[in-house]
């Protein structure tokens, strides 16, 4: 199994997150501190509504926190424009998300290699990339099927695909089993638990206790705080 090597990829320090609507505060985070070393398989557990996707939102630089700083690969990102952010994601982060998130009017192919086209990257370079990727999760032979053609299960299968083609720093995954039965969860589960053994750095958010024990370390958070990290 991988393990850290002890660099540190993410660095949060007393992150704190709160929305305002109708002059009610929100408190979704408070006080956040923690770090995700390279190589580590990191499980965010909790209840419904403790912070979990918004946290995750945040380490993903799809959301901006209230207060605190947050490091990304050595780089503060408090000051990255809009743009600097998009590069960031584009190159750096791989997304896995629970409603797969996938383009229905373009091919698996095509789905993959959409982020990788941002790249400006050779056309030969995507497409070896692209047929890396779908192997990797056993969705080569689909790459001219269209998402509504494939099951939920072959779905995650392709969203997995596109979020490595990028070899990004961290992969993201919010409930990436919430939309699949007990044998497709299983499924998504066990080639995660793969992509770690071969070295991907992983952050999953979930509900499920049996998901959770996968990885390496849980973090339980608590009405936006963490209180356990094990």
């Amino acid at each position: 199994m991988a393990s850290s090597n002890g660099e540190t990829l993410i660095k949060l320090d007393g992150i704190k997150k709160v929305f305002l609507t109708d002059e009610v505060e929100t408190h979704a985070l408070s006080e956040i501190h923690l770090n995700i070393n390279e190589g580590d398989y990191v499980a965010i557990a909790g209840p419904s509504g403790c912070g979990k996707t918004t946290l995750l939102s945040i380490i993903g630089l799809l959301d901006t926190p209230s207060a605190g700083s947050y490091t990304l690969a050595g780089e503060s990102v408090a000051n990255l424009t809009p743009a600097q952010q998009a590069y960031v994601r584009n190159r750096q982060i791989g997304f896995i998300f629970q409603a797969f998130n996938l383009i229905g009017d373009l091919t698996v192919f095509e789905n993959v290699e959409l982020p990788l086209t941002y790249r400006k990257m050779p056309t030969a370079e995507r497409r070896e990339r692209v047929m890396e990727a779908l192997e990797r999760v056993g969705m080569a032979h689909r790459t001219k099927h269209y998402p509504s053609q494939l099951s939920g299960g072959q779905q995650q299968r392709v969203a997995v695909a596109r979020a490595i083609a990028g070899k990004p720093a961290i992969l993201l995954a919010d409930e990436p089993t919430g939309n699949l039965d007990s044998k497709n969860g299983g499924a998504v589960m066990d080639l995660l638990k793969e992509l770690h053994k071969d070295g991907s750095t992983i952050c999953m958010v979930t509900h499920d206790p049996r998901y959770a024990e996968h990885a390496d370390r849980e973090v339980h958070l608590f009405d936006g705080q963490v209180v356990q990290d094990n």
